[in-house]
């Protein structure tokens, strides 16, 4: 017996043909055979054959060659192993699904979320961006979205599917969890693959009675890291106080990250009340923690850190009456002391950022923005921001009032500074950034905010607008879905190279009113190609529009699916 791989073969292929009637011989006679070798040995024998690994010893036996005596020790061994083997102990059952008392999902509502979750796993490039077959994966999200307002319990079938999904995609994760409710949270503590939902989104978890105080405190010390922050915004929705000393008992003892995420949790409400437990945690060890702290507080104008900031910007900018005409006169700041850092001033800048520049920025942006126009003379947010800055700090101080208008959720000065929707972008009286007006737009209420980008699109088009969609509220608003309908026509009436569009295609595919779908028939059609035109792209325009009005007939009619009985559509278009 010489080659390895015949000696593997016939050992498990004769070991178990011979087993009973080795076996049997080897237990009367209480020879080798009975009392075997091990197992691991004739393996290793069999494997790299017995004229290079002599079987153990125990296995030869007179009148017998090597190979055929390491075949019975095998097939000895095989009846024994298996005759041998121990039931496994029985492991403990799990405690019950807690109840989820929301309604039942309506039956093709849980059909078509079937069908998205089985979507979502499909190749890309299955659905891909040509075709006129709606993306059945970016409706997920809305679906939703939409079955969130309605508080549909989900079906336990497709739990396991749900939070897979949100494990793929973060974005998610918020509107899955809270679908999948007490249960969703309760299977992911059995799958290690899902262990992101015990410390995602809050929403996933049954809470007790926000009143009854032992039973609050003890998931407070006790719970898992989600539990913990729904229960921090279930009792801070009853009363900031108790939430404050809620979180003011295990403060000292919790990770840093945690106290960061905690503390993150207090934007919702963010008040007066909050101040002294803030200032507290302006001393706290963590760097992000102070700098959430500082940031939280300065959202505060009353605060008293609004004030050392507004004592501190309004020496750095002042209004110069010796020339002209009144000017802005700016004098950054010569160091950054410890009381600057200790209120969240961040003493390094950036690589490329100068240091007086950067703590300039800083300092302005926390102050409270009602301190202008006392300090500019008494001008309104309209005249401060048309005069004229002096030594180049404009974009500077201009950048500064910006982000201190997003964080202070200021609408007045918000408008102000992204100036009339017709100015081209780099001679606004604010920023050219597309991120920052995106920001500054959200300080505004939804129909505002619509008509400004409306008006925006029709100024300049839709190249430069992407950004500004993306906060607009959905179903965008009848002037915001006319402008972009009307300008992707207008490009496709041009010719122009239809790709370039694809982005905002596919943001009205999720955003336009469904009830668009019919203005949009007349669209689909093949428009004649131009001389000038790019070539094909009279046939994908006519894709990319056949696709849109698809999607949004599919969103019309998942809303209906959605819809209860009894219940008059008047949410969310899907």
């Amino acid at each position: 017996m010489t080659d390895t791989a015949a000696t593997s073969d016939r050992t498990y292929g004769a070991a178990s043909g011979r087993a009973e009637e080795t076996a049997a011989r080897g237990a009367a006679s209480g020879g080798p055979e009975a009392q075997g070798a091990p197992w691991e040995e004739l393996v290793v024998s069999a494997l790299l054959g017995t004229d290079r690994r002599t079987p153990p010893a125990g296995v030869l036996a007179p009148g017998k060659d090597a190979s055929t005596a390491l075949l019975d020790a095998a097939a000895f061994h095989t009846v024994r192993r298996r005759a041998g083997l121990l039931p496994a102990r029985a492991a403990a059952r799990p405690e019950p699904a807690p109840r989820d008392t929301r309604r039942p999902l309506p039956e093709p509502a849980r059909q078509r979320l079937v069908q998205l979750l089985a979507d979502r796993a499909a190749p890309a490039g299955a659905g891909g961006r040509r075709g006129t077959a709606p993306d059945l994966t970016e409706l997920l999200p809305q679906w939703l979205a939409t079955a969130g307002t309605y508080d549909y319990r989900a079906p336990a079938s497709v739990l396991p599917a749900l939070l897979d999904a949100a494990r793929a995609r973060t974005d998610l994760r918020p509107g899955a969890l809270k679908f999948a409710g007490p249960r969703g949270l309760w299977l992911a503590r059995l799958n290690p693959d899902w262990k992101f939902a015990l410390r995602g989104a809050p929403g996933g978890s049954a809470l007790p009675d926000v009143h009854d105080a032992d039973v609050v405190r003890a998931l407070w010390q006790e719970g898992l890291f989600v539990e913990r922050v729904t229960l921090l915004g279930a009792v801070r929705a009853a009363g900031s106080e108790a939430a404050l000393e809620l979180l003011a008992s295990t403060w000292s003892t919790e990770r840093a990250e945690d106290r960061l995420m905690f503390l993150d949790s207090l934007r919702t409400g963010l008040s007066g009340v909050d101040e002294p437990f803030l200032e507290q945690a302006l001393s706290d060890r963590s760097r992000n923690v102070r700098a959430t702290a500082a940031e939280l507080l300065s959202a505060l104008p009353h605060s008293a850190l609004a004030g050392r900031m507004a004592a501190r910007a309004a020496t750095c900018v002042s209004l110069d009456r010796t020339g002209d005409g009144p000017t802005i006169a700016v004098e950054a700041p010569h160091e950054c002391d410890a009381d600057m850092q200790r209120d969240g001033v961040v003493a390094v800048p950036p690589a490329g950022r100068g240091e007086r520049s950067w703590w300039l920025g800083q300092l302005v942006e926390a102050a409270p923005l009602a301190v202008w126009p006392e300090r500019l003379g008494g001008r309104p947010p309209e005249e401060i921001v048309t005069l004229a800055v002096q030594d180049g700090w404009r974009d500077e101080l201009h950048a500064a009032w910006c982000r201190a208008a997003v964080r202070q959720r200021d609408a007045h000065w918000s408008r102000v500074l992204l100036g009339p929707p017709s100015a081209p972008p780099a001679t606004g009286p604010g920023t050219s950034s597309f991120a920052e007006r995106a920001k500054l737009l959200a300080a505004l209420e939804p129909g505002e905010r619509a008509e400004w980008v409306a008006a925006f699109i029709a100024a300049h088009g839709l190249s430069e607008a992407f950004q500004l969609l993306g906060v607009c509220a959905v179903p965008w608003a009848d002037p915001l879905g006319r402008a972009v309908v009307d300008a992707l026509d207008i490009a496709r009436e041009a010719g122009s190279y239809p790709w370039s569009f694809s982005g905002v295609m596919g943001l009205a595919e999720r955003c336009l009113d469904p009830a668009e779908a019919s203005r949009l028939e007349l669209l689909t059609a093949t428009p004649d190609e131009t001389e000038s035109a790019s070539p094909g792209a009279g046939g994908y325009w006519s894709e990319a529009f056949q696709r849109l009005v698809s999607t949004l007939r599919l969103r019309a009619t998942i809303q209906t699916e959605l819809a209860p009985p009894d219940t008059a559509i008047t949410g969310p278009a899907a």
